[in-house]
C-alpha cells in the first residue's frame, strides 16, 4: 500500500500546525513577540520565578533553544532573571511589566488564531476534537 499523507495523522498534524503557528505569528507580530516568546511567556504568566530548567521541562523544548529564546526575551525587555531565592547557582525568570502587559493581547490573539482554525466545528466537534488531540499527545509521550 502506497503512502497517503491525507490518510497520515502524523502528515496532517505537522500540517496543521505549520498553519496554526504562520497564524499565530502573523497575529502576534505587531506586539513584538515570537512563537518561542509567547510559548515562554504562558509558562510565565501561569508562574512567574521560574528557573530555565523548569521552563524547558514545562515547555518540552531543548535547553539550547530555551537560552536563546531568554535572551531575546531579555534583550526585548520582556524578563529579567534574579539570583534564585533558595538555589544561589540558578537564576529565577520575571515578568517586567512590559511582558505582563501583553498577557491580554497576546492571549488574544491566540484565542482569535483557535478560532480561526476551529470555524465549522460545533461546539461538540471542538470538544471531541480537542479530546483527541490530547489523547495522541499522550500516548506519543508515553511511548
Amino acid at each position: 500500500m502506497t503512502f497517503q499523507k491525507e490518510r497520515s495523522a502524523g502528515f496532517l498534524a505537522n500540517h496543521m500546525a505549520r498553519l496554526f503557528a504562520n497564524g499565530l505569528q502573523q497575529r502576534i507580530r505587531p506586539l513584538g513577540l515570537a512563537p518561542a516568546q509567547f510559548m515562554t511567556l504562558l509558562a510565565l504568566w501561569d508562574e512567574d520565578g521560574l528557573t530555565q530548567r523548569e521552563l524547558v521541562q514545562r515547555l518540552s523544548v531543548e535547553q539550547a533553544t530555551m537560552a536563546n529564546t531568554l535572551i531575546r526575551m531579555e534583550r526585548d525587555g520582556l524578563i529579567e532573571r534574579r539570583l534564585h531565592p533558595e538555589d544561589g547557582r540558578s537564576q529565577s525568570i520575571h515578568l517586567t511589566a512590559k511582558a505582563v502587559g501583553l498577557r491580554e493581547p497576546a492571549t488574544q490573539a491566540a484565542r482569535l488564531q483557535n478560532e480561526v482554525a476551529l470555524t465549522g466545528f460545533s461546539e461538540d466537534e471542538r470538544l471531541v476534537f480537542l479530546d483527541l488531540m490530547r489523547r495522541a499527545i499522550a500516548s506519543m509521550q508515553a511511548g
